[in-house]
């Protein structure tokens, strides 16, 4: 159970971050259309870095909420720490 509390941590987290850059319309969720919808109300360039970055986190974090069923294995783990080492990055793009 606590494979899925990290994610969900890690989803809120990102939302936060991304909510932090003060946009009219704030994104609610990390699924591929309440990002575009975000996009699309925020009239932003899918294809800046910071975007980009969003997607790769929303990406994994999907694929690890389908492999929580299986048993955790060391590939599980290291994608984990991708996914934080993400956030972290994307925390950074932020402030700048």
């Amino acid at each position: 159970m606590s494979e899925f509390n990290n994610r969900i941590e890690l989803q809120r987290e990102v939302i936060k971050i991304i909510n932090q850059k003060g946009l009219d319309i704030q994104i609610t969720g990390l699924s591929d259309s309440a990002i575009k919808r975000w996009l699309s109300d925020n009239k932003l360039d899918k294809n800046s870095e910071l975007i980009k970055l969003l997607y790769e986190i929303s990406s994994k974090l999907f694929f690890l909420a389908n492999k929580s069923q299986e048993q955790i294995t060391d590939s599980y783990k290291k994608l984990s720490v991708e996914v934080s080492d993400l956030v972290n990055k994307l925390r950074m793009k932020i402030l700048e």
